[in-house]
């Protein structure tokens, strides 16, 4: 999925959170988010998900539906996800907690998500089995409540499900925040085959920059909303750059 961001505006008071004048992210994009607190990484993945309405501008995604990525231009659709829920078929999107529903038990849960994205019990098991690396014995078959779990298995269910039903595209906002770091070089090792193997789009954000290095040939920055640098990075060329720019 393409994404184009038009004059985008969002201001809490007097405080600007985003303002961003033109900014693509292309199909097939393994694209990291960076910057400090407060520069406006989430706020612009909620409104990208339509959370959150924005003051000025709009998002439009292009995608070809019910079809591989790179089928004839004509076949394009271009959508505002403010205007129509259609787009949410083709994405899926873990931002925090607020996304889990924690009274469920993650297999409950699962298939509360399988079944919205019209999948049958048997395809939501098949695609579970997928990520046992990633769940790690910790999730399935504990009796648990998703609320009695720990923050790093919370993330883990949260992940899974958005990639659940093989997604055009994919947001997640701090994805490896709570996990160990043997589940971190997993979940890398996970999103960097999803996006070389389905041709999908995946947005991450991130303060850990060595993780965003190693996985996301192109890497943004954002500081008070605005873009500051769009890097290619290319065998870990962004890390000199953006080291030199957060020890400054």
């Amino acid at each position: 999925m393409k994404i184009e961001v038009s004059e985008l505006r969002k201001a809490f008071g007097e405080k600007v959170a985003v303002d961003i004048d033109q900014f693509v992210i292309n199909h097939g994009d393994l694209l990291g988010l960076v910057g400090n607190n407060g520069a406006g990484k989430t706020t612009l993945f909620r409104m990208m998900l339509d959370l959150l309405k924005a003051d000025n501008g709009h998002v439009i995604y292009e995608y070809v539906p019910s079809a591989g990525l790179n089928d004839e231009a004509s076949s394009v659709i271009r959508i505002d996800p403010t205007e129509t829920e259609e787009w949410k078929s083709h994405t899926g999107a873990y931002i925090d907690e607020g996304f889990l529903i924690d009274f469920l038990t993650p297999e409950e849960y699962f298939a509360f998500v399988g079944k919205v994205n019209a999948m049958s019990k048997t395809e939501v098991e098949s695609r579970l089995s997928d990520f046992e690396h990633l769940m790690a014995g910790e999730i399935l078959g504990q009796k648990k409540l998703i609320r009695d779990l720990s923050a790093g298995n919370k993330q883990k269910v949260g992940i899974i499900a958005a990639l659940l039903n093989r997604p055009d595209l994919v947001i997640l906002d701090e994805p490896f925040n709570f996990l160990d770091p043997s589940t971190q070089n997993v979940l890398k090792h996970t999103l960097t085959a999803y996006n070389q193997e389905t041709g999908a789009t995946i947005i991450i954000s991130s303060h850990n920059l060595a993780h965003t290095i190693d996985i996301c040939p192109r890497i943004t920055l954002l500081e008070h909303g605005k873009i500051i640098n769009d890097l290619e990075n290319v065998d870990h060329s962004a890390e000199r750059e953006l080291n030199d720019y957060f020890n400054q």
